[in-house]
């Protein structure tokens, strides 16, 4: 449903918050968008599309919603804003290592009385042991977490039994690095070498490798996983979404793992195990 109020952009959503809009940059003084801030928020829109369905299962009780490298936290306010300001629970923690982003986060958050939100400048790993975040959340998201920030995330969800993660990976070079140190062994090891002989194959297929491995990992923890694409290209580059669920409690899938250890096997990236095997 789109807003009908003739002083507002058609893309902008009924009872979205205008002054959130205006600080985050999307809507300029005088309420336009500019044709960036349009891109970003379709991407953002289409993102929320996708976790509303998961949204409204954790209705009707208390539940965290954690987002890692939140940047600027576009996604943890529009989520607020969009499905948590009238609703009694939900918590929304984002995380981030810029301590400027996160001063500018919890000010905002103030000035808006979006009192069940919180930001803390942590690294992933300092956050998984913090206090003020419980030992089970409900929802872990990582939007254009870069390089290995999103496997981060997905042990941060991992560790605190995540029922949801979403996840929008950008920038995959360590496997791509790793390709590229080794391929003139793998030449000697291998046929599928020849899969990133050149050097903006090596990035591409660097890319595809590491989420495969990512999706394997969550299935082997036994997360049933969908990928699918964000928004169009036209839009933006880094477009696969990886949303995972947890079906059963304690459930894990044996046959995942195997399938992990020989796809780093074949590919000779043995020494990147310990990131997408555990």
């Amino acid at each position: 449903m789109k807003n009908t109020s003739p002083s507002l952009p058609p893309e902008i959503r009924p009872g979205q918050s205008v002054a959130l809009l205006k600080t985050l940059h999307i809507l300029t003084r005088d309420g336009k968008l500019n044709q960036d801030a349009r891109r970003k928020l379709k991407q953002v829109y289409h993102l929320c599309n996708f976790l509303a369905p998961l949204l409204a299962e954790l209705a009707g009780r208390d539940f965290y919603l954690v987002d890692h490298g939140a940047g600027k936290s576009y996604l943890s306010f529009i989520l607020y804003d969009l499905f948590l300001k009238e609703r009694p629970e939900g918590q929304v923690i984002g995380i981030e290592t810029r301590a400027e982003l996160v001063a500018n986060a919890q000010k905002l958050a103030a000035t808006l009385a979006f009192e069940r939100m919180a930001f803390f400048c942590r690294t992933v790993e300092a956050a998984t042991t913090m206090p003020e975040i419980p030992d089970h959340v409900d929802m872990v998201t990582a939007l254009h977490a870069c390089d290995t920030a999103t496997d981060d995330a997905i042990r941060f969800a991992l560790a605190k039994s995540a029922r949801f993660i979403a996840l929008i990976p950008c920038c995959q070079a360590e496997v791509a690095a790793e390709l590229r140190r080794r391929k003139n062994e793998s030449f000697t090891i291998t046929p599928f070498s020849e899969l990133w002989r050149h050097p903006i194959h090596t990035r591409e297929f660097g890319s595809h490798v590491t989420n495969v491995l990512r999706c394997l990992l969550l299935t082997a923890h036994g997360y049933q996983v969908r990928v699918t694409e964000l928004v169009g290209w036209e839009h933006s580059m880094k477009n696969e979404l990886i949303i995972a669920q947890k079906i059963v409690p304690e459930t894990t899938n044996p046959s995942a793992r195997n399938r992990a250890e020989a796809l780093l096997a074949s590919l000779n990236l043995e020494n990147l195990r310990e990131r997408f095997v555990y």
